[in-house]
């Protein structure tokens, strides 16, 4: 009796110890939902471990849009827990010499993704603990040698399944690289001349609002009050789009229906907006590292 007892404890707390090793495993790529691609990879990720926990950040990803993809996790890894692995694919340039990566931020966060500009942002956010390039004589999909044009199924979710499974630690994804990994270029946000200048780096499609990467500390050093009318510049590089005057408000019914306002967003970012409106549709604006704004208070 006494036997059994101690391999029921035993099998307990390898089983307890088994889930403590799994971590949730979130997809992204610009595949769509019409055809059964997404549910391939999900497929070979329960092949790898049936008890894993699969979420979805997005599958309708503007197809080949590399900083939309950069966006998007930048939105959503922050409020995973540490542990959690991102499988990105956005990668119009499959099967060429760009590296497949994981990289391992200082938040504790992993990220599978080709080294083509996707983790820019979230290098910049969480900091860049380590990156290793995929060795696919080990890390690759059994049978998928002579697969070239889907490595989100063949490569990148059977190494992010593996990964939070706990099936192998990070060291074994392969070869250590330098702590950096391809950067796509951008207005960072900044000071200038009075005003402050940034990026629109995404839009709320789903209402038409205008996000941009001014963060409320920055925007507090204009020291602008709720109410107070401020002056906004949108450029599409060297082209102006928008200049107007936009009220700032707490939320959007401080301003009648279909005026203008300019708030904090849930990310606590500067973003523009029609009330109950497409402020994006109504200007003409879109978003993307070549998409720059100034917001500045008006002097007498």
């Amino acid at each position: 009796m006494r036997k059994i007892v101690s391999f029921l404890l035993l099998f307990a707390a390898s089983i307890s110890f088994l889930r403590a090793e799994d971590h949730a495993l979130v997809l992204q790529t610009d595949f769509g939902l019409k055809d059964g691609a997404v549910a391939a990879m999900r497929g070979v990720a329960v092949g790898v471990s049936p008890q894993l926990r699969l979420f979805d950040l997005s599958h309708e990803n503007t197809p080949f849009d590399i900083w939309e993809a950069a966006y998007r996790l930048k939105q959503a890894a922050p409020f995973w827990p540490a542990g959690t692995v991102f499988v990105s694919v956005i990668d119009p340039g499959v099967g060429t010499e760009r590296k497949s990566i994981v990289l391992k931020t200082k938040s504790g966060h992993f990220f599978v993704s080709p080294d083509n500009g996707t983790l820019t942002l979230v290098a910049e956010e969480l900091g860049i603990d380590a990156v290793r390039e995929i060795d696919e004589t080990k890390n690759r999909r059994r049978g998928s040698e002579r697969s070239y044009t889907f490595h989100g199924r063949d490569v990148y979710v059977f190494v992010g399944a593996r990964l939070a499974a706990g099936v192998i630690p990070f060291e074994d994804v392969g070869p250590a690289l330098p702590p950096k990994v391809v950067s796509i270029p951008y207005e960072h946000a900044r000071e200038e001349r009075g005003g402050i200048v940034g990026t629109i780096p995404f839009l709320d499609f789903q209402y038409g609002n205008v996000w941009t990467n001014l963060d409320e500390s920055l925007f507090a050093k204009l020291g602008a009050h709720v109410g107070e009318p401020l002056r906004v510049v949108i450029k599409h590089g060297r082209e102006t789009v928008f200049t107007g005057v936009l009220p700032y408000a707490r939320t959007f019914g401080e301003v009648p229906e279909g005026a203008p306002l300019l708030y904090l967003n849930s990310l606590m970012n500067v973003s523009f907006a029609l009330n109950q409106g497409d402020f994006a549709k109504a200007h003409r604006v879109s978003c993307g590292a070549a998409w720059s704004v100034r917001v500045e208070k008006i002097t007498p």
